[in-house]
């Protein structure tokens, strides 16, 4: 009887999930007679739908899907953290929930342990947008400040109270500010407070919005959130919160009751410890089929890996709409390297994103045929939406 073809994935965001779905279904087709066992590795307790963290941060929506939700059918989830990796031996080190540490033999390793967002420093104030704790502890600060709002009698100070910056004007800093500016507007008028008062202050450090497309793209967005009633800061980086006032290297500070960091992401730090090839920003080096470079049976994905496309030579972004096609194709290439058959290659995707702007609102933007395509508005929103609900499995 043939050996049993172990199968994990190290990381639970949407990397991983993608991949443990494709490599279920990739090895329906045959392992050689050999059945897949599946094992998802994470230290978290749910999966964290990362992209919504602004939803707490405002409205206190949960944002986690219990594991079992997203896994298919046989695996098996353990919670803990890999602390390192045998590549001859095939094996990994696992630390679990109790601090024990395990072993554990892999034929198949697939690292899709994503990225962290970076945080600013204790010295800079404010909250940094890290995860669930950060984001509930915003909500609880700007829901304290609007009390202290209703109750304050000098106008300059309620003014302060009714303020909040975000610092870091990427996709995540432009989906929290417009999100922000509905709950607090909402929240203000329970409290007997005029909602016109509400200020959320958007900074950015470059000269326009959306780098990543067109700037007729960067100028709808501009010109929806002035809409909205968010100021916009342009070519302005933020230095530090202190004393309710928000500093800058040139210019008077600004009054705010809080400042949220949104300033991007970093491949995730543990890869530095796991004895793999990395590049000088922290990601996994890999081949045109994800293959980690002198690691057999290992495979990375998603934010942590470098995955360059064999054509154009161009690197995919650290984003879901990248990492979710990578995961689908890797189920494909996982049979076929198992099996001794031709793997198939990365290639990028169509480019386009898509924005959420506060409730009901969105904007979609793709470039195909040579061609800038933009829907904005409620079905901009429902597309939105079906990708935040597509990217973890909720149906």
């Amino acid at each position: 009887m043939m050996k049993d073809l172990t199968c994990i994935v190290v990381g639970g965001g949407f990397a991983g999930i993608h991949a443990l779905k494709a490599i279920h279904k990739g090895c329906q087709k045959g392992l050689n007679g050999r059945k897949l066992r599946l094992f998802l590795i994470d230290q978290g307790s749910a999966h964290v739908r990362k992209v919504l963290l602004f939803r707490p941060a405002a409205s206190g929506e949960s944002i986690t899907v219990p594991w079992e939700q997203v896994m298919p059918e046989g695996t098996r989830f353990i919670q803990g953290r890999v602390t390192g990796i045998d590549k001859e031996s095939k094996q990994l080190n696992l630390e679990d929930g109790r601090g024990q540490e395990h072993k554990m033999e892999y034929d198949v390793l697939v690292m899709a342990i994503g990225s962290i967002v970076r945080q600013a420093a204790p010295e800079q104030g404010g909250i940094s947008l890290t995860g669930m704790e950060a984001a509930e502890r915003i909500r609880e600060r700007w829901q304290s400040n609007l009390r202290l709002a209703a109750a304050e009698t000098d106008a300059q100070e309620k003014q302060r109270l009714m303020s909040i910056a975000v610092a870091g004007a990427g996709i995540t800093g432009i989906e929290t500010s417009a999100e922000l500016i509905h709950a607090m507007r909402a929240e203000a008028g329970k409290l007997g407070l005029d909602p016109e008062r509400i200020r959320v202050h958007l900074f950015n450090a470059q000269d326009r919005l959306f780098l990543e497309g067109p700037a007729k793209v960067g100028k709808r967005l501009e010109r929806y959130l002035t809409e909205l009633g968010i100021v916009l800061h342009q070519g302005r980086r933020a230095l530090k919160e202190e004393q309710g006032q928000l500093h800058f290297l040139e210019g008077a500070p600004i009054p705010v009751g809080l400042t949220v960091w949104t300033l991007g992401l970093s491949p995730n730090p543990a890869l530095l410890s796991l004895g793999l090839p990395v590049t000088a920003d922290g990601q996994i080096v890999v081949d045109e089929s994800y293959r980690v470079k002198g690691a057999q049976g290992i495979y990375g994905i998603g934010d942590c890996a470098h995955v360059v496309d064999p054509a154009s030579g161009a690197a995919d972004r650290m984003t879901c709409k990248e990492a979710i096609p990578q995961a689908a194709r890797l189920g494909g290439i996982v049979q076929a390297d198992v099996t001794g058959a031709p793997a198939a290659k990365h290639r990028s995707e169509n480019e386009g994103y898509t924005v959420g702007l506060g409730p009901g609102h969105g904007l979609v933007w793709s470039r195909a045929w040579g061609m800038d395509l933009m829907i904005t508005g409620k079905l901009a929103y429902k597309v939105k939406s079906f990708m935040w609900n597509y990217s973890s499995l909720v149906r």
